[in-house]
């Protein structure tokens, strides 16, 4: 099975998903993760500012990173694809893409 791999901007928690009023992009994002994680799938987020030695780890990523700066994340990889550059990904789009 194929990793889904967010590359993500920094973010304040893990989630991102914290404070008195947290993101609606980002709560939809948990939990969009969390049913793909019942159905068996591995995703797994990544913040610059949590593990910034992940970003400079992966070629695409650093490639992307040092041509287009920050601003093109997120990024999402499925297994050494990227399927998404500068927004989250859609349930439906991610699936299409694993199955």
């Amino acid at each position: 099975m194929k990793i889904i791999e967010i590359y993500e901007p920094p973010m304040c928690c893990p989630t991102g998903v914290c404070g008195p009023a947290p993101d609606p992009e980002l709560k939809a994002l948990q939990e969009m993760i969390l049913q793909l994680k019942k159905e068996g799938y591995s995703v797994e987020r990544i913040a610059i500012n949590q593990q910034p030695q992940r970003f400079m780890n992966n070629p695409i990523i650093k490639k992307i990173i040092n041509h287009e700066g920050k601003e093109s994340l997120p990024i999402t990889l499925i297994g050494d694809k990227m399927i998404m550059k500068g927004r989250y990904p859609k349930y439906e789009e991610l699936i299409k893409e694993v199955i």
